[in-house]
């Protein structure tokens, strides 16, 4: 395989302490990346193992999702013990040595940290219900029942139910936002606070590069308990199950974002500065207000370096009316936000099935993600362009799945094991059996495949990489003159040194616009890009790249 990026860290053009601004991160699902021992569970080492392929790619840092020890309810965004690895993925020595050799290839690590909630198996859960009085019987949301014994309010849980779990040794019931067996931290409790920034000194002295922060906007909730108002029918637009979900009837006004959040988050970025080069990434679930809450957290220098909402994770398709109208709102709510985007995650349909694109739009959105303003996340196997699973309802895994089904059929779909290689016994993560089963179509588009045929997704996904670290202006530069010229987007990317015009067909007939005049010249060929003089007509899927030097 092309390791393009073999280089030491330290050496590294990426050492700035911005090198997150316009990065490109490769997120990993550890469950499912490679398995090391058989087990059939993906685990650290295999991460490890798999690091040359990742440089190669030439992204700028891997994210993690969750390996702290954990009971496995919610796979592992419930955490026991902040401190150490759960078994299933190995040892404390298994990571160190998965950071050096990270580092080694140039590569920034991002862990995954859930601090809004934690398992009811966490010692400090086990104290706090213990009895009222004990050293943490407020570290956790704690209420009296109503006078009829029912939930103090009208919360709701993401997955199903009641917000509120009735615990028979306190006679109290307690939040959770998630699984009853996830219950929420009290964050109006400082030493809360405190306990959870030890928890991130502990792995930024370790050498980690940042945090992914699962639910930032959960930190905190409505001290007062107010109950939500409802939410009218056609402003239901959840990313995950908008309908068969009672969850989208309420407008998260008290559960969630509230205003003290923002003094957390400062004192989480006043750490993170503390070291050099390390970000945080925020990821902000709201349906309603996402992008002024990715603004809220991002703005000026004290808080979060970048956030990301769920714009570009839901149903609608990126036509260039709706991803005008993304920017047009962040630019109206949040002008100085750092977005990160995301088309796929491990909580969503892969997009290539999500969008029902064909091969000629799975590689053009790569290039419009590597040309939008903002730091880029990409799924593992999305550059691939694995479509989403089929996971039988006898072999799900996901509570949200199997709580909803078959309406829902949860999130398993995305989260099938990684793909390497087409004729291997279960295409190379395993030699056991896979806690989820390979989906033997995504098997037809595996890494070995890919890796040798110079014009296959995985080769696109590298240059359209290439390039946006080839030109300063789609890294970090600003964005500007968007329009939605029919189904044609076009905006303009700039920097001190050089504009960058792009177009893209994002319709399913062909269209014509107005390149701009003057000396560009026509960048990414071997993506398909076209650059002409004058007016140009784009066919689906087809787009136009051009630059030219300022001075």
């Amino acid at each position: 395989m092309n390791v393009q990026n073999n280089v030491d860290l330290k050496h590294s053009t990426k050492t700035a302490s911005d090198w997150w601004r316009g990065g490109v991160i490769y997120q990993i699902y550890p469950r499912s990346f490679q398995d090391s021992n058989g087990d059939g569970i993906g685990d650290l080492r295999g991460i490890t193992r798999r690091l040359d392929y990742i440089a190669g790619l030439g992204v700028d840092a891997i994210w993690i999702s969750p390996f702290f020890k954990s009971p496995m309810k919610d796979f592992g965004y419930d955490v026991s013990d902040y401190r150490a690895i759960d078994p299933m993925f190995g040892r404390m020595e298994d990571f160190q040595t998965l950071l050096d050799r990270a580092h080694g290839l140039g590569l920034r690590v991002m862990i995954d940290l859930v601090l809004s909630h934690t398992s009811d198996q966490h010692p400090w859960f086990v104290e706090s219900r213990s009895n009222r009085e004990n050293p943490k019987a407020d570290w956790y949301v704690w209420a009296d029942p109503k006078p009829d014994g029912t939930p103090p309010n009208n919360w709701l849980s993401i997955f199903g139910g009641s917000a509120w779990q009735w615990d028979t040794r306190r006679q109290q019931y307690y939040l959770h936002n998630f699984l009853t067996s996830q219950p929420d931290l009290n964050f109006h409790n400082p030493d809360v606070q405190d306990a959870l920034l030890d928890v991130a000194r502990f792995w930024l002295d370790m050498g980690v590069d940042g945090f992914r922060l699962d639910t930032i906007n959960f930190y905190f909730h409505d001290a007062q308990l107010r109950d939500n108002p409802a939410l009218p029918l056609d402003q239901r637009n959840a990313t995950i199950a908008p309908m068969v979900n009672p969850y989208n009837h309420q407008d998260h006004l008290y559960s969630k974002s509230q205003p003290e959040n923002i003094a957390f988050l400062e004192r989480l970025r006043a750490l993170t500065d503390q070291y050099d080069g390390r970000a945080c990434l925020g990821e902000v679930g709201d349906a309603q207000r996402g992008l002024e809450i990715m603004g809220e957290y991002t703005r000026g220098d004290k808080r979060m370096h970048m956030c990301y909402a769920f714009e570009f994770l839901e149903k609608r398709r990126l036509t260039a009316e709706y991803t005008k109208h993304v920017f047009d709102q962040l630019l109206s709510k949040a002008g100085d936000a750092w977005p990160c985007w995301a088309f796929s995650n491990h909580d969503v349909q892969r997009h290539a099935s999500r969008w029902d694109l064909d091969e000629a739009g799975i590689r053009q959105h790569a290039v419009l993600m590597m040309c939008l303003r903002g730091s880029a996340c990409l799924y593992q196997g999305e550059e691939l362009g694995l479509p989403e699973a089929d996971v039988p309802f006898e072999h799900l895994q996901d509570p949200y799945g199997i709580e909803f089904w078959p309406e829902y059929k949860g999130r398993d779909g995305c989260r099938t094991p990684m793909v390497w290689a087409a004729q291997d016994e279960q295409s190379g993560f395993t030699t056991g059996a896979p806690w989820l089963p390979v989906s033997t179509a995504q098997a037809e588009r595996a890494v070995d495949r890919m890796d040798a045929d110079p014009q296959s997704v995985l080769n696109h996904y590298r240059r359209a990489i290439a390039l946006r670290h080839e030109y300063p202006a789609l890294m970090s530069g600003t964005q500007s003159d968007m329009r939605e010229t029919g189904p044609i987007l076009s905006f303009l990317r700039e920097d001190d040194t050089q504009q960058v015009f792009c177009a893209f067909n994002l319709g399913d007939g062909a269209a014509e616009i107005d390149l701009p005049e003057g000396n560009w010249r026509c960048i990414g060929q071997d993506l398909g890009a076209i650059g002409v003089q004058g007016r140009a007509t784009l066919a689906p899927s087809q787009f136009c790249l051009m630059v030219r030097e300022k001075g």
